[in-house]
């Protein structure tokens, strides 16, 4: 390990894009293919790697519903949650803001109610026993229409969830138009949720546009196609509006062909307020710090670079003033003491 992966490793950090199901690490994956054996999903845990090598974005979302059928009673849900805490915790992450789609499991027969009770009662015991703050982003999957947006908002809105933060979008974009999505992202908002779609990461700088103007973002997920309009950009800088940016999944679905011409350096640049996540970790072979890695080369970061770079999460996060201030006060102890 090198001096600066050593540092990324200890560095407190806090996560805004990262998905409940696809954090599912190889063993509770394989754990929960053996107790469903009707599912494809293989249950040897090196099989996985092979089984999460994804053609393109399609086939990436094929799998991913496949684990996501996985899940099937409260009891998974609760594991599940817990045990994404815990890998989180391993990585030094204290706060993380995971995209759950209850649609996925209410379809499935999990009723809502008890679909939130798992998940509540996993984020009070990881906070307890880990050190881990989790909030909840729900999303609609886009690829079910509206039918999924209106019980996502439903569930949102009547359920309302303790740690529930933010309303997403998530899911494939070809094909599935923002500006449809609006009256339920007015209802999430009307009722104090913050807007936070994926856009532009399959698509071009129009979907970004549409989930601004439509959708009211105050962050977006991923736009990785942001770069090639000047004024979206210059939009994103003057309004400090985040992008969650999540280089090795881009690769994976083939939203970049090359990690190199990765586009997160003319963000930066451009003076967008950029974040580092991990989206679906196990799935693509990283975790959060590696993504750290990640940016640290491409961007040309020290460690004091990097350390910023984690204080632009804790910025970009809907965490309470206090909790920010006490985040980037750790942030900047632990830089302190490694480096003076």
């Amino acid at each position: 390990m090198s001096v600066l992966d050593s540092f990324i490793a200890g560095l407190p950090k806090a996560e805004l894009h990262v998905h409940h199901v696809g954090s599912a690490s190889p063993r509770i994956v394989a754990e929960l293919a053996a107790r469903h054996p009707d599912s494809p999903v293989p249950t040897d845990p090196e099989a996985l790697a092979d089984f999460f090598t994804f053609r393109d974005f399609a086939h990436f979302i094929q799998v991913y519903l496949s684990v996501v059928d996985l899940i099937r009673d409260a009891e998974d849900v609760r594991l599940l949650t817990y045990e994404v805490a815990r890998d989180m915790a391993r990585q030094n992450i204290r706060y993380a803001e995971l995209t759950v789609t209850p649609y996925s499991s209410t379809r499935r027969g999990i009723p809502d109610a008890a679909f939130v009770e798992a998940i509540e009662d996993a984020r009070k015991a990881a906070e307890t026993e880990l050190g881990v703050i989790l909030r909840w982003c729900f999303d609609i999957p886009g690829e079910a229409g509206l039918e999924a947006a209106e019980e996502t908002a439903r569930i949102a809105c009547d359920l309302k969830p303790e740690g529930l933060v933010s309303f997403g979008l998530g899911g494939p974009e070809i094909g599935v138009p923002r500006p449809q999505f609006k009256p339920y992202f007015d209802r999430a908002i009307a009722a104090g949720l913050h807007s936070v779609p994926h856009a532009g990461e399959t698509t071009g700088p129009q979907t970004i546009w549409d989930a601004l103007v439509d959708l009211r973002a105050e962050r977006i997920g991923h736009g990785t196609s942001a770069p090639q309009d000047p004024k979206l950009l210059a939009h994103l800088a003057e309004h400090r509006i985040p992008l969650e940016v999540c280089p090795t999944s881009n690769l994976a679905t083939r939203a970049v062909t090359d990690l190199e011409r990765h586009p997160i350096k003319e963000m930066v640049a451009a003076g967008v307020l950029v974040t580092v996540n991990s989206d679906d970790p196990p799935m693509f072979g990283t975790d959060l710090n590696r993504e750290y890695g990640v940016a640290a080369r491409l961007l040309d970061l020290d460690a004091r670079g990097v350390a910023e770079l984690a204080k632009n999460a804790v910025e970009a996060s809907f965490m309470d003033p206090a909790g920010k201030a006490a985040l980037r006060a750790e942030i900047d102890s632990y830089t302190a003491g490694r480096l003076n």
